[in-house]
């Protein structure tokens, strides 16, 4: 079966701009040229507080889980019609990389730790909830949310080699495809954790 169409739909919903869009039509605001200038929920929330804090709070957790969502829903109903393990397993790292670099927005995009936790969530739920966790955990104690997501997704990636030590497709190639796509999209945060320049969310 050629999978090629269901390659080109998971990176087309990846690249749906939830964080933007939410944004600009519930805020009147074009978040890429705010704060950070990402499209994820930690910017949406930052700046749309300024205006509204109780409205950015519910704006923020709407593109948290819609950016989430869109990389679970496509792969659930890739799986409702069939799709193979390691057809998924590759729609998985091209909803991530459509989320990180999209053909929406001139393929810029967020971090992609949202839509690597949907994912993750269709395809080794165990891990998924233990990476959660571990951000949660973070995000409480920390506050750093660059940080958080970072943690969040090494714990997750590094658990599933002992919560699924036979993985499907034999391999965790794509977790670590996945794991460097969004590293390098926080490269900057990188630098300004290691220089103690990263804010925190209050």
């Amino acid at each position: 079966m050629n999978y090629l169409f269901w390659y080109l739909l998971a990176y087309l919903v990846g690249s749906i701009p939830f964080g933007y869009l939410i944004a600009k039509y519930f805020a009147g605001i074009n978040i890429k040229e705010h704060g950070s200038g990402n499209i994820g929920a930690t910017n949406v929330l930052r700046v749309l507080k300024e205006k509204d804090p109780k409205k950015a709070k519910k704006l923020a957790a709407l593109t948290l889980f819609l950016d989430a969502f869109k990389g679970a829903f496509i792969l659930i109903v890739a799986k409702i019609f069939g799709v193979c393990d390691a057809a998924l397993w590759a729609m998985a790292v091209l909803a991530v990389i459509g989320h990180c670099f999209s053909v929406f927005l001139k393929f810029e995009g967020g971090k992609g730790v949202a839509t690597t936790a949907g994912v993750m969530l269709v395809l080794i739920p165990k891990a998924a909830i233990v990476g959660i966790i571990a951000w949660f955990i973070m995000a409480k104690t920390i506050k750093i949310s660059s940080l958080s997501s970072l943690v969040g997704i090494l714990v997750g990636m590094i658990s599933a080699y002992f919560l699924y030590p036979n993985i499907d497709i034999k391999s965790y190639a794509p977790l670590w495809i996945i794991a460097f796509v969004v590293i390098y999209k926080h490269k900057e945060n990188i630098y300004r954790l290691l220089t103690g320049q990263e804010g925190r969310v209050i």
